[in-house]
């Protein structure tokens, strides 16, 4: 997160400190001095993903495929000049910078209100100034790296001292990200990743060694520098009245200096001023505010001292400010062999969430391109509440039936109306099914040949979706996701419509067979904004569906569930037009015979499983307006022009339950087929019928259970069993 103002100050005022080198010749050199070695650069990832995303469209949700192929390209370019890449994903957020954290978020959130204020505005996607990643990226980069047989290692503490530890213990040729704390650890150089020519590799290359020229200093004052600047340890606010003592006594001789850099020039003066020693600090301390808490100026000079390493302006008996922390010793999880496992995989970046749920009890989301002045569809944290809390019974368990003994996590999620003032203490719902909540042990350890089978249902049933198991299973992968996601989210949401579900599925069943040239070609008429706000719901939705699958061990191929096999935000939108535009279902599927058969099946399972479950998709009654002085969708050759974003042909709709069943028998004739669509080489075959549990939205408590409803359908209870 870095030191406000210094970045920008070692390159508007300390020319010395930027140099432009090219990787490819360092590359080299690295070789002649190291023979048989490799040059690596250890990446911070979560500095690069906005670079990484260079699609020109980013507001509809995303262009997955596209992302893919810049990372592609990424990686080929370096690979060229025999460099070997590690990249390094923040593994937590650490109570200690939590504050910083939230301040961003909420920061965050004021710049998504805007982007709608503007897509309702003007229709059209902002300008870059106003980009904002597409939800899930990091989450998403990770397997998208380790798919293209990258190295990706998820940190166990905060993500930049992990990488700077890691540049240092591999004797790597430099790091690469964009965060000034690099220039504060004594570790080795420090490359741009702002600055760098992907053709050429050249990048600015910045010097540790040269600032403390600058300003007067030796490498062991930096740390002790940043904390009096301000960094996510220490507050700006908290020493911006020893900065005005500093400045007062050091004043600026050089014109055309900016107050940050005024700043700046004159704490560094202040330190050079001080013999190196502890005992000095009391000078530092004479100088803040009375009521300053001294123990966060150590914790923050600490934070840059890397192992081995000692600074002068802390004692001896506490130099590390990072011991590796034993999660099977304090984890809220008593079960030390689940534990363990968690946090192998996490390292190795291949689960999602479940680690700091089981080590720590906690767990984050950060924001969510959502419209919040939409009411009609609650944030995303509060839809995916339930299927969340789902998940920590499986991982903590449910108690032992007492009032007070069911687990809690704590829950950091921005949504509507949270100020992040403190967590949401979020209580694990078991599971509704036969045989009781599974424990993640009994998921993950077993040997039975038909645990496949019970990790699938579980999984499911976190989403109420298990009674569609056997028709799901034998799906693709991408689909069997998709409308288990869409019949949760049609639980949840009730102004969920069936042109929404309809637009989904379309996207999904037409994007396996579009390329990247053509989704990166594909021309909108405009931007709708609840199409961007469903897009971002989806893909949320994904994120917990691959929590669900990590605390289920792994029914779904966790690549499958990525966005680049399931989900193109610009594809969406188009659909999401279609649909709402009344255009007919082989327009839809650009005419394909066995798209269309595909998506009626589909359709039909998804309104069969809500309609069990007293949900019944409908069409909107009351179509929202366009901005004025636009136009609608041309969807078919007869129609020119439409008057509002949301119209569709009432002519196809579909008008409850009765309609929805009818299609029921057709459709498990067709599941139980042997059509290349429904043929999964998959060994798990399940069925059962949880209870449905109803999300309330208020503030104290969002998610409830209710007693049992009648299905429709019965159910074996197999699981009981075992």
């Amino acid at each position: 997160m870095g030191i406000k103002g210094l970045q920008g100050f070692v390159q508007n005022s300390c020319s010395d400190v930027c140099s432009m080198v090219n990787l490819r010749t360092l590359a080299n050199r690295y070789k002649s001095s190291n023979p048989g070695s490799t040059p690596t650069i250890v990446v911070d990832a979560m500095c690069c993903i906005r670079r990484w995303y260079t699609p020109n469209a980013w507001v509809h949700g995303g262009q997955w495929k596209e992302y893919l192929s810049s990372l592609q390209d990424f990686i080929a370019a370096f690979t060229a000049a025999g460099i070997h890449l590690v990249f390094i994903f923040d593994g937590t957020v650490e109570q200690k910078k939590r504050t910083e954290w939230v301040k961003r978020r909420l920061q965050n959130s004021r710049e998504i209100a805007k982007i709608f204020h503007f897509i309702k505005a003007n229709r059209e996607q902002p300008g870059k100034n106003m980009f904002f990643i597409p939800s899930g990226l990091s989450t998403f980069s990770r397997y998208a790296l380790k798919l293209l047989g990258q190295e990706v290692i998820c940190s166990k503490v905060e993500g930049d001292y992990e990488v700077a530890e890691y540049g240092l213990q591999h004797k790597c040729l430099g790091i690469l990200g964009e965060d000034s704390d690099y220039l504060i650890f004594n570790t080795v150089p420090y490359f741009s990743i702002g600055k760098l020519h992907l053709n050429s590799l050249n990048t600015v290359m910045y010097s540790r060694e040269n600032l403390c020229g600058a300003l007067g200093l030796h490498l062991t004052d930096l740390p002790l520098l940043a904390c009096l600047l301000g960094n996510d340890i220490v507050p700006e606010n908290v020493v911006e009245g020893f900065q005005r003592k500093c400045t007062e006594r050091y004043p600026s001789h050089s014109t055309g200096s900016n107050q940050r850099a005024v700043v700046i020039q004159a704490v560094a003066a202040f330190i050079a001023s001080l013999s190196q020693s502890q005992h000095c600090m009391s000078e530092v301390e004479e100088m803040l505010p009375h009521c300053f808490d001294k123990t966060m100026l150590y914790r923050g000079i600490k934070s840059y001292i890397l192992p081995e390493q000692r600074s002068p302006w802390v004692s001896t008996q506490s130099q590390y400010s990072y011991p590796v922390p034993n999660p099977t010793e304090s984890s809220v999880c008593q079960d030390k062999d689940i534990v363990q496992i968690a946090m192998d995989e996490h390292y190795k970046g291949n689960n999602s969430m479940i680690c700091n749920v089981l080590c720590h009890g906690e767990t984050e989301c950060s924001n969510t391109l959502e419209d919040d002045s939409d009411t009609k569809i609650p944030g995303q944290a509060l839809i995916y509440k339930l299927a969340r809390q789902h998940i920590y019974a499986i991982l903590l368990g449910t108690g032992t039936g007492s009032q007070h003994s069911c687990p809690v996590v704590k829950e950091w999620f921005v949504y509507p109306g949270n100020q992040l003032l403190q967590p949401d203490l979020v209580e694990a719902v078991p599971l509704s099914i036969p045989g009781g909540t599974p424990s993640a042990r009994s998921l993950w350890l077993s040997v039975d040949p038909d645990i496949q089978k019970k990790r699938f249902y579980t999984c499911l049933s976190c989403f109420h979706a298990e009674n569609a198991a056997d028709e799901l299973r034998a799906l693709k992968e991408p689909h069997a996701a998709v409308c288990c996601l869409l019949i949760y989210l049609t639980l949840q949401v009730e102004t969920l419509s069936l042109k929404d579900v309809e637009a989904f599925l379309a996207q999904v069943l037409c994007f396996g067979r579009k390329s990247v040239a053509q989704l990166k070609s594909l021309q909108l008429p405009y931007v709708d904004s609840r199409a961007v706000h469903l897009a971002y719901l989806f893909l949320r939705g994904l994120v917990t569906l691959m929590g669900a699958n990590s605390a289920c061990f792994y029914p779904f191929n966790m690549m499958e569930l990525m966005p680049w096999n399931t989900f193109d935000g610009k594809l969406f939108h188009h659909k999401y037009l279609q649909c709402h535009g009344g255009c007919s279902t082989e327009e839809l599927l650009e005419g394909d015979e066995s798209l269309i058969t595909l998506f009626k099946k589909l359709r039909s399972l998804i309104c069969d499983v809500c309609a069990a479950q007293n949900r019944i998709l409908q069409n909107p009654e009351i179509e929202s307006e366009p901005a004025s002085g636009t136009t609608g969708y041309s969807v078919r050759a007869e129609q020119k022009q439409f008057n509002c974003p949301y119209q569709h042909n009432r002519r196809t709709e579909w008008r409850g339950a009765s309609r929805q069943r009818a299609h029921y028998q057709e459709r498990n004739s067709y599941f139980n087929s042997s059509d290349e669509h429904v043929t999964r080489d998959r060994v798990w075959r399940s069925s059962g019928t949880p209870d449905r549990q109803y999300s309330n939205f208020s503030s104290e408590n969002r998610s409830r259970s209710r007693g049992p409803r009648t299905r429709g359908h019965q159910f074996s209870n197999r699981w009981s069993q075992q």
